[in-house]
């Protein structure tokens, strides 16, 4: 589904390095880490009308990451926090917005990969827009296999949250021409990874799957799914699946925080038949919505 440009988000202001900036000024260097070989590493987080959605999940793994590629003097969690208030204060967000939070290695003295080559420290970006859910959760998305593999950590961890997302615009390019919303991708095994932007889920006699994360990343939203059917005596496994396995499922979903939770209602020309009756995601998506007030904090 192609997202639309919103006209509220003509004078927004964004957060880069350390203050605020009208988008149309708002600006990195061509010597950034991010131009020169995307490095640098990102999280997505919705701000609803209780708060910011596991804004602490989203920060750790940002952290995570930066320190995954050894990135250097990067900001204190009070800063970006802050970084995080002042933009939504000025763009007067309280919910129906989405965050898009950046760190690169930041500016290099002169143009090369050698990371010793950045001594200006990290930058943070802080891009808040007014944005719906990006899929149409009420009727469900179509959704192809890629031949594009899922990176597994022998190639290029995929726990790393990264902003070289190549690999995963390759598979959104396949979708595309096949005229879908989004691309199923494989690991290296042919075991189901995720989509090219969320993670999924099936179920099947009742039961809840999900693959494990060996070619994925841990979504957040992945694992507030998992944390809610715990809580909510709904049985899950997590262990290695096929498509044969998601083409006879009784429900197909997935989850992320642009999308929440997205019914998938076709794979592969193979429409997924709920023969059972199941409603286990619209009541994983009543939980989700029941627990926002305890999972969202206000800045």
């Amino acid at each position: 589904m192609l997202q639309k440009y919103n006209p509220k988000n003509e004078n927004i202001q964004v957060w880069v390095g350390d203050k605020l900036y009208h988008r149309n000024e708002a600006k990195v260097s061509v010597f950034d880490s991010t131009v020169q070989g995307g490095d640098a590493v990102w999280e997505g987080s919705r701000v609803y009308k209780e708060g910011v959605l596991h804004l602490d999940r989203h920060i750790d793994r940002l952290f995570a990451s930066a320190k995954a590629l050894a990135f250097e003097h990067v900001p204190t969690r009070d800063f970006v926090k802050n970084a995080i208030k002042q933009t939504l204060q000025a763009n007067q967000m309280t919910e129906d917005a989405l965050m898009r939070i950046t760190l690169s290695r930041g500016e290099k003295i002169t143009s090369g990969m050698d990371p010793r080559l950045n001594q200006k420290g990290s930058c943070l970006i802080v891009l808040a827009e007014w944005k719906p859910l990006v899929y149409d959760n009420d009727s469900g998305i179509r959704v192809i296999t890629s031949t594009q593999r899922r990176n597994g950590p022998q190639f290029l961890d995929s726990k790393i949250h990264h902003n070289n997302l190549l690999n995963n615009i390759l598979a959104k390019i396949q979708a595309n021409f096949a005229g879908v919303d989004a691309g199923v991708m494989l690991d290296e095994r042919g075991f189901v990874a995720e989509l090219n932007d969320t993670n999924l889920f099936m179920v099947k006699d009742g039961v809840l799957y999900t693959p494990f994360a060996n070619a994925c990343l841990h979504g957040i939203t992945r694992g507030f799914v998992l944390e809610l059917a715990d809580k909510n005596n709904i049985p899950y496994q997590k262990r290695n699946l096929s498509l044969v396995e998601f083409y006879n499922a009784d429900e197909v979903f997935a989850t992320g925080t642009m999308g929440e939770l997205t019914p998938v209602k076709e794979i592969d020309g193979r429409l997924i038949e709920n023969k059972t009756g199941s409603a286990i995601r619209k009541k994983l998506n009543e939980l989700m919505y029941d627990s926002l007030s305890e999972r969202c904090e206000k800045l």
